[in-house]
């Protein structure tokens, strides 16, 4: 037997769910797998709450520098989030030759290559499972268990607050302010949702996923980012007229030219494995080359399922340390690839605007989409509204978003359109299967 002292910084939800499973499972671990893991430290700012979870009193402290100099504790658990003092709780433990567990995925997003340097020169180890998918064990399928494919596509369901805001608007028929005001009451959206519903909690994901599945540097700057404030019920009865629906995608491809990586509102077929996915749940799918097309889903926040994700990595570096086997974090990353900018992608769209109700409205926006090379396939305009608008809707051919950016920015400025409402990308999911190996 050999005792693994852990110290965990932040004893929120996550931090909360992460001191539980530890407490309550401790003679399973000690049973099955010969290790007596312990809490050693734990940082929060109220006492109470150390308690309330069942930490001996000597255990807490206010100070997480108490945490990462206690020299008796060996892997350190950060689960406040942001940067700082995040970064400071990193920098330090590495110091001190401490390996780290996190589900910070803003911080990862930004800083995962300095990071991993660091960590690499202590000789010391990051480990991410919950900062992507929540409790779905991704980043682990795709450190391991995938490592004998090529991975081609990553694209996923990764914020279930947008999901559950989706769902519902699909099936209820209501606006995304009030989903959004109800979902705030229900407690499944934050007072601020803007990391949610702009996308920015799902392009955190996209670039950890998409540097450990492709094996080069994706930073959170480097995800194109869209969200989904402009969704109305009307764009679902037009998804559902071309057998499709409406999701918030997270989306990196490792194509030829380089990486395309992306969080958009999506349409894709109802057929598709992630079309099903609804409400808060997660789900992400993965293309390798020799696999083919895998889904791994479960829910992607929480307290327990987030910290089924953080117990699993501190479990797997206890492992390993009373093993004496704890190689450190190998050095990132063994190539460079380039990301596209979002002004490459050729896919098809979808766009609603509202209009004057006047004749040759129609027209002039036709004009527009052929004078910067857009085809249109389909075009449909629906009644009058009460506030005497027009909606007209339409579904182009495959076309270049500079292009399709440029005839936008031309609409926006005729007198007969008041607003370019929507646009959503059409996405080629047989294309997400490009490369991979025939059978």
């Amino acid at each position: 037997m050999s005792t693994v002292n852990v110290g965990i910084i932040g004893l929120g939800t996550v931090g909360g769910g992460t001191a539980h499973v530890i407490l309550n499972r401790h003679d399973d671990f000690l049973k099955h797998y010969g290790y007596d893991l312990k809490i050693k430290r734990a940082c929060a700012l109220e006492p109470e709450r150390a308690a309330e979870l069942g930490i001996a009193p000597e255990a807490f402290t206010t100070d997480w520098r108490d945490v990462v100099t206690d020299p008796d504790v060996n892997i350190v658990v950060e689960l406040i989030g942001g940067d700082h003092p995040a970064t400071e709780i990193f920098e330090a433990a590495f110091a001190a030759g401490k390996h780290v567990v996190t589900a910070n995925k803003a911080l990862l997003g930004r800083h995962v290559e300095k990071l991993a340097h660091e960590a690499a020169a202590a000789g010391v180890q990051i480990k991410c499972e919950a900062a992507a998918g929540g409790g779905i064990p991704i980043v682990n399928a795709l450190e391991h268990t995938l490592v004998g494919n090529e991975i081609l596509t990553v694209a996923g369901i990764l914020n279930g607050t947008t999901n559950y805001i989706l769902t519902r608007v699909e099936n209820e028929g209501k606006s995304f302010d009030e989903v959004l005001a109800d979902a705030q009451h229900l407690g499944y959206a934050e007072a601020d949702p803007t990391a949610d519903v702009d996308g920015f909690d799902a392009a955190a994901k996209v670039a950890i996923l998409a540097s450990i599945g492709f094996r080069t540097r994706v930073t959170t700057d480097d995800v194109h980012t869209e969200g989904i404030r402009s969704i109305a019920p009307i764009d679902f009865e037009m998804a559902h007229n071309m057998g499709c629906t409406i999701k918030l995608l997270g989306i990196a491809r490792n194509t030829a030219a380089g990486v395309d990586a992306r969080v958009q509102p999506t349409m894709i077929p109802t057929s598709h494995m992630l079309a099903s996915v609804s409400n808060a749940m997660n789900a992400v799918y993965v293309v390798g080359d020799a696999v083919g097309e895998t889904m791994f889903y479960g829910a992607g926040a929480g307290s327990y399922p987030t910290a089924s994700a953080v117990v699993g990595d501190i479990c797997v570096l206890a492992e390993h340390i009373t093993g004496g086997t704890v190689a450190p974090e190998s050095e990132p990353f063994e190539r460079s690839l380039p990301v596209l900018p979002i002004e490459e992608l050729v896919t098809r769209y979808y766009l609603r605007l509202s209009v004057e109700d006047k004749l040759g409205a129609l027209a002039e926006a036709v004009q527009v989409f052929a004078k910067h090379n857009v085809s249109v396939a389909r075009i449909n305009q629906n009644e009058v509204g009460t506030d005497g608008a027009n909606t007209l809707v339409f579904v182009t051919h495959k076309a270049s978003e500079r292009d399709m950016q440029a005839a936008c920015a031309e609409l926006r400025g005729l007198d007969s359109v008041r607003e370019v409402a929507a646009l959503i990308r059409i996405e080629d999911c047989d294309a997400w299967t490009d490369g991979v190996m025939a059978n």
